[in-house]
């Protein structure tokens, strides 16, 4: 919980350009993903510009 929490404040922290990371790497926007926990789960979020704020989806935890 705590790796996802700080996820999201860094992912925030970065404003619009959240909308570059992660995959799908050939566009911008979108449901985006990202690995976490050295690659055993990836979180799902939607970077919303006019909103300020990043949503996290879904987090998938292979454990």
């Amino acid at each position: 919980m705590a790796e996802v929490e700080r996820l999201a404040t860094e992912l925030a922290a970065l404003g619009v350009d959240a909308a570059k990371v992660g995959r799908p790497l050939d566009r911008e926007g979108g449901l985006r993903e990202f690995d976490i926990l050295g690659g055993r789960g990836f979180i799902s979020f939607l970077a919303v510009a006019r909103h300020h704020c990043v949503y996290v989806c879904n987090i998938t935890w292979y454990g």
